[in-house]
């Protein structure tokens, strides 16, 4: 499968653009910038604080080279600058943080799909796969408003878009995502990974695992949302 992940550059997206690859998928990245170490040919340079003009960015660059794709990964998720210590203060957020969060992580999803989403449908299989966060889930116990608000809002984009293309066969995955290891790389072995945090992070191995799990289900089936703590985690 030819797999778009917007959000790849480090962390979990860049865990996923190598993993995929490995696994036999056609992987192109996109970010701000294209990191020195990979092939440009495999890489968008986009950035989604201005959603309108890098959806723009990223649908030229797919149709410029053949246009097909069959799945988009949206791992992309900024947070507030503080958010996740001590030192978060909903009410002493910059309003210019907040917006640009806001169409990184909900503005830009729209408008990338709604851009490309006549080439998704023209594959035989097409697959929307949108990184959202346990954060945005009901009584999640976290104080970080616009970045809750904007992945509890992934999960009415992924509603709407089985309501719209559910005739297409179009599968939409919500994922779920507790606290990430994202010091540990793939290069590291996954019992090393998994074993930071002890038992308080997900090791990006296992995110990458349950990905190529659900791109390699069959046409006739899809799994709608996957919550994915870390098994410590006392929220949860």
């Amino acid at each position: 499968m030819r797999l778009l992940i917007v959000g790849a550059s480090s962390g979990l997206g860049r865990a996923l653009f190598d993993g995929l690859a490995a696994a036999g998928h056609d992987t192109v990245g996109v970010s701000r910038s294209v990191p020195a170490d990979v092939d440009p040919a495999r890489w968008i340079a986009a950035d989604f604080s201005d959603p309108a003009t890098a959806a723009d960015t990223v649908v030229g660059a797919i149709s410029d080279t053949g246009g097909v794709l069959d799945g988009v990964l949206y791992n992309l998720g900024v947070w507030e600058p503080t958010a996740f210590s001590d030192d978060y203060d909903f009410a002493a957020q910059d309003d210019a943080v907040t917006l640009g969060l806001l169409a990184s992580n909900v503005a830009g999803p729209i408008l990338l799909l709604q851009r490309l989403m006549p080439l998704l449908l023209a594959g035989a299989q097409p697959r929307v796969i949108l990184t959202g966060s346990t954060s945005g889930l009901p009584r999640s116990g976290r104080p970080e408003v616009a970045f809750g608000a904007s992945k509890a809002a992934l999960n009415g984009i992924a509603d709407a878009l089985r309501a719209r293309y559910h005739g297409d066969r179009l599968g939409v995955t919500t994922l779920q995502l507790g606290y990430l290891n994202t010091d540990d790389t793939l290069s590291v072995p996954r019992a090393e990974a998994a074993a930071r945090g002890e038992g308080t992070l997900i090791p990006v191995h296992d995110v990458v695992a349950v990905v190529t799990t659900l791109l390699g289900l069959s046409p006739a089936s899809t799994v709608r949302e996957l919550v994915m703590p870390a098994i410590l985690d006392d929220r949860f």
